[in-house]
């Protein structure tokens, strides 16, 4: 059980600590307001060390917080920091400009977000159950490629390049354009995906002389219509982290960021909307020396969305708990009039 005074030298130490980088020592709590003698305080720091809360420095006689303190402060002491008006008019400013489409402003979420901490920021879209295939075009490239285009009616704009395989022809091409048009465009994308289990082949193979080739081609364009795509932004503020100073975890950190279905399991926030999870908590041993905040925000009628941080252990966890709080409102208010607009236009 913590002392009121061991309390506060551990929410002091974390403080100094995590906006100095510098080791914390009796001296520096005294004067942020510790009412001790300087012994005192020191045999305050050794209980804490003893807890392994906190660990003491080879290069100084200050100390810094352990993983275990950081938990626990997390926990127990952490008072959330009032976004100021300055950070409050960036967001607004950012999200004050003409989007075309939603996946826009979720890639933009997570620009502003790794701007404004300068850490590596994700930014998942509302899950939408019910969205509908509203629109299909393909735009060949050249002999071997083309490019896909999927809307959905909620705003989802889905564009790839492809490869063709040798097989098939531009003939073919014209075919499945118009298969898609005729049978899949107006469903919803569950529906489309149960038709290209069932449906579409029995299609295909009244259609087609060799029908793996074009199926592949169905599969590839329309599966990915169905992936969550989590935006990443601020990847390379991962090399101003403590403690990812080796290359190649660099390299395979980085790496990991290209992996939608790792992401979006490692970003998905607590049923409590905000989380932190700290160091071996991450379940990932490249992520060993870092932190994660992810918290879920709600567009009514339209489904949950996720923002994350990820920074190093000595991150202002108050700080980032205030603004990632507050941005994930003007978030879900952002989509929510995007939303207003498709549903107010469709109107007419």
């Amino acid at each position: 059980m913590l002392s009121e005074r061991q309390l506060n030298i551990l929410r002091l130490i974390i403080q100094v600590y995590t906006s100095s980088g510098a080791p914390v020592g009796s001296k520096t709590l005294m004067n942020a307001g510790i009412n001790a003698s300087s012994a005192t305080i020191r045999n305050d720091m050794s209980a804490l060390e003893e807890q392994g809360l906190i660990e003491k420095t080879h290069s100084s006689s200050g100390r810094v917080p352990s993983i275990k303190g950081y938990r626990y402060y997390v926990d127990n002491l952490l008072q959330p920091a009032e976004v100021s008006h300055t950070e409050l008019s960036t967001i607004k400013q950012a999200f004050g400009q003409e989007f075309n489409a939603i996946n826009d402003i979720i890639k933009q979420s997570a620009d502003i977000l790794s701007e404004l901490t300068s850490y590596t920021a994700f930014s998942l879209g509302p899950e939408v159950k019910e969205r509908r295939l509203t629109g299909f075009r393909i735009v060949p490239l050249n002999s071997h490629q083309l490019i896909a285009i999927i809307v959905t009616d909620k705003g989802n704009v889905e564009s790839k390049v492809f490869t063709i395989p040798n097989e098939v022809s531009s003939e073919d091409i014209e075919k499945m354009i118009k298969i898609i048009n005729d049978k899949l465009v107006g469903e919803p994308l569950l529906t489309v995906y149960h038709k290209l289990r069932t449906e579409i082949p029995i299609i295909l193979q009244k259609y087609f002389h060799t029908p793996q080739g074009i199926m592949g081609l169905f599969d590839s364009i329309l599966g990915h219509a169905f992936e969550e795509r989590v935006y990443v932004s601020g990847r390379m503020n991962l090399l101003d982290f403590d403690g990812l100073t080796d290359l190649s975890q660099f390299k395979s950190v980085y790496s990991l960021m290209d992996n939608t279905d790792k992401l979006t399991s490692l970003i998905a926030p607590p049923e409590d909307e905000i989380g932190i999870r700290i160091g071996n908590e991450l379940n990932n041993d490249l992520l060993a020396n870092m932190s994660l905040i992810s918290a879920s925000y709600e567009v009514s009628g339209h489904g949950r969305g996720t923002i994350a941080l990820l920074g190093p252990t000595n991150m202002s966890y108050a700080k980032m708990f205030g603004l990632i709080d507050a941005f994930r409102y003007e978030l879900a208010s952002e989509l929510a009039d995007y939303y207003r607009t498709l549903d107010s236009s469709s109107t007419f």
